[in-house]
């Protein structure tokens, strides 16, 4: 089941990015918050002398507070519209991380930050179903790739700012975060639109039915991103600390590194967003990803057990690597599950991402007090590797079918001059389909030779 292309609303091109602008503003408070934790780490374990397994898990409890909401938020989302769900789950978002900046005991700081994960989780499902509701097929996977920056973007802010505010105290750089959830709040309330849809009264039964049910393409997805985010939080939470205690850098020096790498990681999505409208295929891109983040995790793993000066750019490498495919899938669900169902696919989806996301930093950092960090990211890389061959390849989005079969057929045409350039007198070999051409008399085909 997938949405029709020509379904898109009309507006004007100006709003439809002032959109995109407020969602990409709004989500990015809500990651600097859901992130910004992991930046806590090197003062908290100064201040209060945390082990680093207890800071990991300090670190993921606003990752477990999204498990817990992500579908419900979603089946809100369905039902009310994108602009109350991003201003109200804002707005909550910041009373949390306020209160969790104003608490003394980590108790109550670890059940505010997982209370403000419960309300940040409605940012990350409305952002991305509202950009993709908005822009036209060939304009979607480069809104959606601007879009998804909002990640990379607010772990940036945050590498740079909460370091140097922990300084001076953890809750310094917790009060930042609940600041800027708190102007999110106020622009999505100001400057978000919801998108016309069909009210579901009038909606077919066909467009009401479940997409889960004739199909895995969706649990597909779900694994694969789920199976992606591994590496993508690991590097979040510990590429700070590694630089600090290994590689003996400066809290300014690894901040900006980090910041460095996120800005990239940002400019990266945007360039597979736009790289998904030319392919005309989402997932595709997916699979390349995937085989990238494997090559550059066995590589880190390398250069640190050889403690090999390559290991700060190599760190870099796939913290960029680890971020580009979030929003390719993202648009793949939307476009798949359609208007009635794509709240709660993004939100089982981000249960799927969360959940990984909330288990890795405490089991990582377990694994890496144990048995130092080459062997953690050995063992980050098979979750990429088992990616791979669970992208489905061939969905291919509303609307850029075409685009798609053209793309194929000239891969299909390159293959055949490759194989002929390389092969011009040897006898035939098993290669690319093609229908074998009989040898022509008078302008029919020949009889065989018996």
């Amino acid at each position: 089941m997938q949405t029709d292309s020509a379904a898109t609303p009309e507006i004007g091109a100006g709003a439809r990015w002032s959109i995109m602008i407020v969602s990409l503003l709004a989500t990015a408070s809500s990651f600097l918050f859901i992130n910004g934790v992991a930046f806590l780490i090197p003062s908290l374990r100064a201040s209060r002398g945390i082990r680093l397994d207890e800071a990991g898990l300090l670190a993921s409890m606003p990752s477990w507070g999204m498990v817990v909401t992500l579908l419900m938020w979603g089946y809100v989302l369905d039902r009310v519209g994108e602009r109350v769900v991003m201003a109200t789950g804002s707005a909550l978002t910041a009373a949390a991380a306020y209160a969790a900046a104003s608490a003394h005991s980590l108790v109550l700081i670890s059940m505010y930050l997982f209370l403000g994960g419960m309300a940040a989780a409605s940012c990350n499902t409305a952002g991305g179903r509202l950009v993709s509701a908005w822009f036209p097929p060939h304009q979607r996977g480069l809104a959606m790739g601007i879009r998804q920056t909002a990640q990379p973007l607010g772990i940036a802010v945050g590498a740079m700012v909460i370091p140097e505010l922990a300084e001076r105290g953890p809750q310094n750089g917790l009060k930042f975060t609940a600041l800027a959830c708190a102007v999110g709040a106020i622009a999505s309330a100001v400057g978000i639109v919801d998108p016309p849809r069909k009210p579901r009264a009038s909606a077919s039964h066909q467009e009401l039915a479940s997409p889960y049910r004739r199909s895995l393409t969706l649990w597909r997805i779900h694994a694969v991103a789920g199976l992606m985010m591994m590496p993508q939080t690991v590097t979040v939470t510990f590429m700070l600390v590694w630089l600090i205690r290994n590689l003996h850098w400066s809290v300014a020096g690894a901040g900006a590194l980090v910041t460095l790498s996120q800005l990239l990681g940002a400019l990266g999505r945007i360039a597979v967003g736009r790289l998904s409208d030319r392919l005309g295929s989402r997932m595709r891109p997916v699979r390349y990803i995937a085989a990238a983040a494997v090559l550059a995790l066995l590589l880190l793993a390398w250069a640190d057990y050889m403690d090999s000066r390559w290991q700060a750019p190599v760190m870099v490498a796939i913290s960029v690597i680890a971020v580009l495919d979030n929003g390719l899938e993202a648009n793949a669900i939307t476009e798949f599950a359609g208007p009635y169902w794509s709240g709660r696919a993004l939100g089982i989806q981000n249960t799927t991402q969360r959940m990984m996301a909330a288990a890795s930093p405490p089991l990582f950092g377990a694994l890496i007090s144990a048995a130092k960090y080459p062997p953690a990211w050995t063992l980050c890389a098979l979750f990429p590797l088992a990616a791979i061959p669970l992208v489905p390849t061939r969905l291919l989005p509303p609307g850029l079918e075409t685009k798609a079969r053209r793309q194929s057929v000239r891969r299909l045409r390159w293959w055949r001059a490759v194989r002929s350039h390389a092969l011009p007198d040897a006898a035939r070999r098993p290669g690319p389909p093609g229908r074998r051409q009989r040898p022509r008399q008078d302008g029919r085909a020949a009889t065989p030779p018996t």
